[in-house]
């Protein structure tokens, strides 16, 4: 459903992502780990469409992200990095808004509005303004948008970012739930994240791929089973 073949990101002089090429298939929930500036969130923004390669190409359910923008954007759910949003809004003003953007009809879209917020009990909040929630009920309401019309694929950059514990459980409960039928994409710092919800984990650094492989064969490489550990060991010390 996902698949990349030199995928490249240049800003200037800085190559951010640096060839990059590797499948993902249904049911896979891959995690993406690396230290800050790895080209993370990058290669994320070109998968859901919002940034455009400089070379290389990537495909999603068969759709060329650069030349099939539109048909790409259908089927992906994305949560960006900082969950951005209308502020002045209300969640389920937003949510509504973001349904109506991507043509639910009327029925789908108000069924669809009353579980996903269930499932990520924003009942409390629905009619607050989304610039006086906290951290956390802003990254439940960026991820409510990313699952709102149910899309094959999910890219989630940070999603559980602000989340205190027992929310984290929850979002990693429904990330579980979701990755039976979808093909989702997660950027953590959180390496116990990568054992909650991943089967598959790739590490990247300076834009290129170190390792991919399932978190329990990463855990291998270092002598304590730690995949702290291993990721230091792999990327020559660096911090997730």
């Amino acid at each position: 459903m996902i698949e990349t073949s030199n995928l490249t990101k240049l800003f200037g002089q800085l190559r951010a992502v640096d060839e990059l090429s590797f499948k993902v298939e249904p049911g896979e929930v891959l995690g993406f780990l690396g230290p800050n500036g790895a080209g993370k969130s990058t290669t994320m923004k070109m998968l859901a469409g919002f940034v455009p390669p400089s070379s290389g190409t990537a495909r999603v359910c068969g759709f060329d992200v650069a030349t099939q923008p539109i048909e790409t954007k259908r089927r992906v759910g994305y949560l960006p990095e900082g969950a951005p949003s209308y502020p002045e809004m209300t969640p389920l003003k937003f949510l509504d808004f973001v349904g109506r953007v991507r043509r639910m009809p009327d029925e789908t879209r108000q069924g669809r509005l009353e579980e996903v917020i269930a499932q990520l009990h924003l009942e409390s909040v629905l009619n607050q303004t989304i610039d006086t929630l906290s951290k956390g009920f802003k990254r439940r309401v960026g991820l409510a948008q990313a699952i709102l019309h149910d899309p094959q694929v999910l890219i989630l950059d940070e999603p559980t970012d602000g989340l205190d514990p027992n929310q984290k459980h929850e979002v990693r409960a429904l990330i579980n739930s979701m990755a039976k039928d979808k093909l989702i994409i997660i950027s953590t710092h959180i390496l116990e994240e990568v054992d909650a919800v991943c089967n598959r984990a790739m590490i990247i650094a300076h834009g290129k791929i170190l390792a991919d492989d399932t978190p329990a064969e990463l855990k291998q490489r270092a002598p304590s089973g730690r995949l702290d550990d291993v990721f230091r060991e792999i990327t020559g010390g660096a911090n997730a």
